[in-house]
């Protein structure tokens, strides 16, 4: 069981039953509640434990050094606070990595003003939270960072982290498309096996500074990427790709919240523009008890599933819920290309991981809000912001983070790490309760409404 899930049960806030929260495949997990085709992946599991010491960007005891460090490792955290970039992108090119956010003290980790690449195979990303931003920057002058994105990688999780204020996707699986001889060969030198879960990726900045120009993206996962999972993920306020699967790929995408989505929420496009030259591939996609809630940005009439391009795409949807704001049904399918490309309907899955567990659409909405994002127990006031906008229908697409924030400046705190108080197996506290846990969420509140609250 997840300490999240076990904390809002104690709370009252989820009733949904706790053999739905069991692990589904039989293999070693990274982690208690880990799933899909990356599961098994062992991270660092049995490395060198590498403590971060410092908040500054770089040097020794930095959270960049730690990356680069050779050997299957474990990064933990003896500081709390912010991570300042410096408008860079850090890139992880060493395989076997855990990156164990919830072991650093309250409020936690965040990255601002950069993101991370990730470009090796087993890898775990946990209870992180990278805040790109603007910074300032001119509309279209090039400054145009994914919070996270893994390229050609393989055997990846990112769980239970916030991404939000990106310039280009909040979080992507990419890679090159065709690099190889045949399409099993292109699959295998992209993005495979990975997973997408608990994530709260939101606030995609619109008009900022991609060259591009408008550039408000959730997740995009590129062309000929395969036996990818998108699981119990929050998307809000971005414009397209909630997500966008490009040609050829191979996905489930299961019991997310999508809120607010501009233009798009869940399409498929392979682009002919892009494919010259080369056999299609039919793309594999099975969305299952997913929510789809317009909000104030989002086009009358927008469909859960559209198709652009011209390739096939095989699919199955079941149980998903599409409305607008005021909870009328939307279009469970539409186009976005008047092409010869075919929405080919499956009664099964044509593409599934083995022993996922799945909610009912209508638990969804409740479940992914209560634990979705980084560090659900020690939430900082932009997650609350955003969360409690999903929950009452509110928040819009933004193209500057100053919109609705700013960076955030807490005060840093440090802690040592206690490798006797943690399983490092599964980096869970063998205690039951993380660094900085107050409880469940709560909705930040000003001076005068605690107040009127005593």
């Amino acid at each position: 069981m997840r300490i999240s899930t076990h904390l809002l049960l104690l709370a009252g806030i989820l009733t949904a039953p706790v053999s739905a929260q069991t692990t589904g495949p039989a293999a070693v997990s990274a982690f208690p509640g880990a799933q899909g085709w990356a599961a098994a992946t062992p991270g660092g599991r049995g490395g060198q434990i590498v403590r971060v010491t410092t908040l500054a960007p770089d040097g020794p005891g930095s959270f960049r050094a730690a990356l680069e460090t050779k050997g299957p490792r474990i990064v933990v955290f003896e500081v709390g606070g912010v991570i300042d970039l410096r408008r860079t992108t850090i890139t992880i090119t060493e395989p076997f990595l855990t990156i164990a956010g919830q072991t650093a003290p309250s409020p936690g980790i965040t990255i601002i003003r950069g993101g991370i690449d990730i470009r090796a195979h087993d890898v775990i990303v946990r209870h992180i939270r990278v805040r790109p931003g603007v910074d300032g920057q001119p509309k279209r002058s090039g400054w145009e960072v994914d919070a996270m994105n893994t390229v050609a990688a393989h055997n990846v999780i990112v769980d239970h982290c916030t991404m939000s204020w990106a310039l280009d996707e909040n979080l992507s699986a990419s890679g090159p498309r065709f690099e190889g001889a045949t399409p099993d060969e292109w699959r295998r030198n992209t993005s495979h096996d990975i997973t997408f879960s608990y994530n709260l990726l939101a606030e995609g900045l619109a008009d900022a500074s991609h060259p591009k120009g408008e550039h408000s993206k959730g997740s995009l996962i590129h062309d000929n990427a395969t036996d990818i999972l998108i699981w119990r993920n929050v998307y809000a306020h971005n414009v397209e790709r909630s997500p966008l699967l490009k040609g050829g790929v191979q996905a489930a995408v299961v019991n997310n919240l999508i809120y607010d989505p501009g233009k798009r929420g869940i399409h498929y496009n392979l682009m002919a523009l892009e494919w010259a030259g080369q056999p299609y591939q039919t793309g594999k996609l099975a969305a299952v008890g997913n929510v789809m809630r317009g909000g104030p940005s989002t086009d009358d009439g927008l469909p859960f599933l559209m198709l652009g391009g011209d390739g096939d795409l095989s699919y199955h949807g079941r149980d998903n819920i599409a409305v607008d704001r005021h909870g009328k049904p939307l279009p469970m399918f539409g186009r976005y290309g008047e092409t010869e490309a075919r929405l080919i309907e499956t009664k099964t899955p044509p593409v599934w991981p083995a022993g996922l567990p799945v909610l009912g659409a209508r638990q969804v909405e409740t479940h992914v809000l209560a634990n979705a994002g980084a560090r659900p127990w020690d939430r900082d006031a932009d997650d609350i912001r955003v969360l409690f906008f999903v929950a009452e229908g509110r928040g819009k697409i933004i193209d500057d983070e100053r919109e609705v924030s700013e960076y955030p400046h807490p005060v840093p705190t440090a802690a040592p790490f206690v490798e006797a108080d943690w399983n490092l197996a599964t980096m869970e506290p063998r205690s039951g309760r993380y660094p900085g846990q107050k409880g469940p969420i709560q909705e930040a509140l000003s001076e005068r409404d605690r107040a009127m609250r005593r």
